[in-house]
């Protein structure tokens, strides 16, 4: 065989071993267990939540690529498309969903199979939500963790009539689209009603409307705000705490992650831990166990933090009490 041959063979049978290897990685991830990751929001406003997942998978001996597949369906803080996204997970078929971002994803996780394990992230009480039948046993294929940001409304009231006790008169961020908002609502009317304070609800579940919705406080001059606890005003972080300075608002936030990003003043559960400790139960469930026999887990502790930065720029003097019952204070 002359030479020439010869190279034009092996070419010819190299030409596909890229195309041999593409199809052996494809069957390889094609064979791995797969965790369908179902959110409200995007991927870029939740990285650091999806890392403490991931965390938290790897802690227990899962490798994203090596022995599971993650598969990703954001909502874009549309929640209307979220059973759509559910079905497409349990259609692959996921071994387990991990549904978070808001209740409404546990909700659509919940309605799409009633055989397929799901974990939930939520804010309020999983219980009353309907998501599971107790808290020590969940029952059927769902539980999960619930940071209870939904049930400390009143909490976080208080703790902005501390720090603003002028303000006679409070606007009340909600999204209309989280089937949560009505109980939130009723219990920050009834601890409004105990101090003597007037509260206007005021509904965003977009950028637009957000605007809006602050340009209607300025009209009720309205002497503070209290943002509602839903996975949209996490995401749109930096434009609420822009927006409420822009308005010289005192604005009380859910997470760390909203005063470090401006906000005034938070008070709230860690989602960041909620995350990892989802990712554990995602992890126990591929190993065998069941969501029945894995209580739903609630919050130990909540973080108060104060942005003296932000007060300082608003003429807000943190009174020294609450100062020294701040678990954080941001300079």
């Amino acid at each position: 065989m002359r030479r020439r041959e010869f190279i034009t063979i092996i070419g010819g049978a190299g030409a596909g071993w890229p195309l041999v290897a593409r199809a052996q990685q494809t069957a390889k991830e094609n064979a791995l267990p797969v965790i369908g990751f179902l959110n409200g929001q995007s991927p870029t406003q939740y990285a650091n939540y999806v890392d403490a997942f991931r965390q938290a998978l790897g802690a227990a001996g899962f490798t994203e690529g090596r022995n599971v597949r993650i598969e990703y369906r954001w909502a874009d803080g549309h929640y209307d498309r979220l059973p759509m996204l559910a079905t497409e997970l349990v259609r692959l078929p996921a071994a387990v969903i991990l549904a978070t971002g808001t209740t409404a994803a546990a909700l659509a996780a919940k309605d799409a199979t009633t055989t397929i394990p799901i974990v939930f992230t939520t804010a309020g009480d999983p219980v009353k939500e309907g998501l599971v039948e107790s808290l020590n046993r969940p029952g059927g294929n769902v539980t999960g963790v619930s940071f209870q940001n939904n049930e400390t409304g009143s909490k976080r009231l208080e703790l902005l009539h501390e720090l603003v006790p002028s303000a006679t008169s409070i606007g009340y961020l909600v999204n209309p689209a989280n089937p949560n908002t009505p109980a939130e609502t009723a219990d920050l009317l009834k601890a409004a009603a105990v101090l003597g304070r007037q509260i206007h609800v005021f509904n965003a579940s977009s950028e637009r409307e957000i605007d809006t919705a602050f340009a209607a406080l300025a009209q009720k001059n309205v002497g503070a705000l209290v943002i509602g606890s839903d996975a949209f005003f996490v995401a749109r972080r930096q434009q609420l705490a822009a927006l409420a300075a822009q308005y010289a608002l005192p604005a009380m936030f859910v997470l760390p992650e909203q005063s470090a990003a401006g906000g005034l003043i938070s008070y709230g559960a860690s989602q960041v831990e909620a995350y990892r400790q989802a990712g554990l139960y995602a992890a126990r469930i591929l190993k065998g166990e069941k969501p029945a026999d894995l209580p739903a887990m609630l919050p130990t502790k909540f973080a108060l933090v104060i942005n003296l930065k932000t007060a300082k720029a608003l003429g807000i003097k943190v009174p020294p009490g609450l100062s020294a019952r701040a678990d954080e204070v941001i300079e």
